[in-house]
């Protein structure tokens, strides 16, 4: 079984960008005010909409949705943790955590299998990795399989419950440049739209963009958004044939799944890969979603770090390390 997808995990009630919205507030229409008498129904406007009566409640919300790993020393992970165990900090300042949820989700990932003329030699790898995630996928789980190179991001599988990779995957070919940037917005697009809380993003590839229309920052805001964490593989020639580093793609991977809260994978095949992809469903499955409203209402889309802590010494914890706010 073969799959590549990209995983994200997102919070319905969230909007805006990187899953922030401007400040939770109620309006309700005044009840004290005099209602006009309605129009016979002949000289009602059948085009026209019906305007909202006086118990509708307009809302606006300002919620952030944090999914939290926490590991012990030997990399366990750590189970038990209550609310109080938690601290989140939004640039330094305090905030109230609303809800905690630590039930084993069903999440939903995306794969990008990066098919560029440098990968030709390691796309039988690419595909082993596919098939190494999709075989350990719970009930429930749901992964979308794409391929990148020269300026297209093809959808190779849709989010599906099949564990086998797609027919196309067998029927990649290696050609082209590497337009990462442009498969990542693609892949956040498709999570933001799930139902999921959990979402993750699966970037299996050997080096740097080469030809994206999309830039590094809109690739990384887009995935904000989505709430997705990416977990990215390295095929780089470095990492496969212990040869000299010909770019900084696996730096740029490592940042990304560092910002977002989610994981390199150094070790591109054999057992070792099996066991990390064995680790991340387990991770996404096990992670702790955290719900708070921001302090801060500004609708300014700037950045603002968050800083995840656990008030129990010795555990590691990781999540993504803040959000652009919503822009007016």
């Amino acid at each position: 079984m073969r799959f590549c997808l990209v995983i994200l995990l997102m919070f319905p009630l969230l909007s805006g960008a990187l899953v922030t919205t401007p400040g939770a507030r109620a309006r309700r229409q005044d009840p004290q005010k005099p209602q006009e008498p309605p129009k016979p129904p002949a000289a009602q406007d059948p085009q026209k909409k019906a305007e909202p009566d006086a118990d509708v409640i307009s809302m606006e919300t300002n919620l952030i949705v944090v999914n939290v790993t926490v590991t012990d020393a030997l990399e366990n992970y750590v189970s038990g943790l209550k609310v109080g165990d938690f601290k989140i900090l939004e640039d330094s300042a305090p905030q109230r955590i609303l809800d905690l949820t630590v039930e084993e989700a069903p999440f939903a990932a995306a794969i990008l299998l990066d098919a560029s003329g440098s990968m030709e030699n390691k796309l039988s790898l690419a595909r082993a990795a596919c098939g190494n995630f999709l075989s350990g996928l719970r009930d429930g789980d749901m992964v979308a399989v794409y391929s990148f190179s020269g300026y297209k991001v093809k959808t190779l599988q849709d989010f599906s419950e099949s564990r086998e990779a797609p027919e196309a995957v067998w029927d990649m070919k290696a050609h082209d440049d590497t337009p990462l940037y442009d498969a990542i917005v693609k892949a956040a697009d498709a999570l933001a739209q799930r139902p999921e809380r959990r979402r993750a993003i699966i970037v299996v590839s050997d080096g740097a963009d080469t030809k994206s229309k999309a830039s590094l920052d809109q690739a990384t805001r887009k995935t904000l958004d989505a709430n997705a964490l990416i977990y990215a593989v390295d095929m780089s020639d470095r990492a496969v044939y212990k040869s000299e580093r010909k770019d900084n793609g696996a730096d740029v991977m490592k940042m990304l799944a560092a910002k977002t809260g989610g994981r390199f994978i150094a070790t591109p095949g054999g057992a070792q890969m099996r066991d990390a992809f064995a680790g991340t469903v387990d991770e996404l499955s096990r992670q702790y979603t955290l719900t708070y409203e921001s302090t801060n209402e500004k609708r300014d889309g700037k950045w603002r770090a968050i800083e995840v802590r656990v008030d129990r010494p010795g555990l590691n914890v990781r999540a993504r390390q803040g959000y652009y706010a919503r822009k007016k």
